[in-house]
């Protein structure tokens, strides 16, 4: 059988929300036919004319955070430091130092698209949703969950959709071996507004960024604002997802891809 791939990231791309606007990628297009005089300086004595139609080059420019578009969480992103829970508390490495092996591994997906917005998923329920799918989690799977928000990306509600998972169920999966995690939403966390909610009402500052705040005890990665999650099965997948290498960043774009492929999944 033929290997088949299935995209899983977004678009950098202007006025589309996929951020809160001080946030959003701002990206500046440059065609053929006005980038001559970029390209004149090169070659004195070059006329436009000389170019074969008149054309010089298309070229970008963008303004980005390494937290826009798909994009690979480092622990540095979470925290200072990791792996307290595991009695060798160190600090938190940055998206350089990610094991490259986190990166391609066989994917598990977690359907969670029922829960309503804000929604903090437990570990019971990820217990139940892994009992409903028949499978147990092993060392280094990747695995990503699936909420209402991927069916909202570009709409003006995106940032605010979707569950969120809590430090129980993140943890439920860093004690069974899981290194790298993925959501659709743009948080792994819970959208901030029902967590700003929740800490109104009781002064409880261990609520916010509690999934996040997992990777202290142990340390860990995840994607952000995954795509296309709702046409994969639950297992039978790989997961490609290497991050740029930005010294000492906090995160790295990446364009995550599921991989299909009898050679490969036994």
């Amino acid at each position: 059988m033929p290997r088949r791939f299935v995209d899983l990231s977004i678009f950098l791309e202007n006025d589309v929300i996929s951020d809160p606007p001080a946030f959003a990628p701002k990206i500046q297009y440059f065609n053929h036919e006005n980038t001559f005089e970029q390209i004149e300086p090169f070659f004195p004595g070059l006329k436009k004319e000389d170019l074969p139609g008149g054309e010089a080059w298309a070229v970008e420019t963008v303004q980005l955070s390494t937290h826009n578009g798909t994009h690979l969480d480092a622990p540095y992103h979470f925290h200072s430091t990791m792996d307290d829970a595991l009695g060798t508390k160190k600090p938190a490495i940055a998206i350089h130092d990610v094991p490259l092996e986190w990166c391609f591994q066989p994917a598990v997906k977690l359907d969670f698209r029922h829960f309503p917005d804000g929604y903090v998923v437990t570990a019971n329920d990820v217990a139940e949703e892994l009992e409903r799918i028949g499978h147990s989690i092993a060392p280094l799977e990747i695995v990503v969950i699936n909420t209402r928000a991927g069916s909202r990306y570009g709409a003006d509600d995106y940032v605010s959709s979707g569950c969120g998972m809590g430090y129980e169920a993140t943890m439920y999966l860093l004690k069974r071996g899981v290194r790298l995690t993925g959501t659709d939403a743009w948080s792994w966390d819970a959208p901030f507004e029902y967590t700003a909610r929740k800490f109104r009402d009781s002064g409880d500052a261990s609520l916010i960024w509690e999934g996040h705040k997992a990777g202290r005890d142990i340390g860990y990665c995840h994607l952000e604002k995954l795509h296309n999650l709702e046409v994969l099965p639950p297992t039978g997948f790989y997961i490609s997802c290497f991050p740029h290498k930005i010294r000492g960043a906090s995160a790295g774009w990446t364009r995550a891809v599921a991989i299909f492929d009898d050679a490969l999944i036994t």
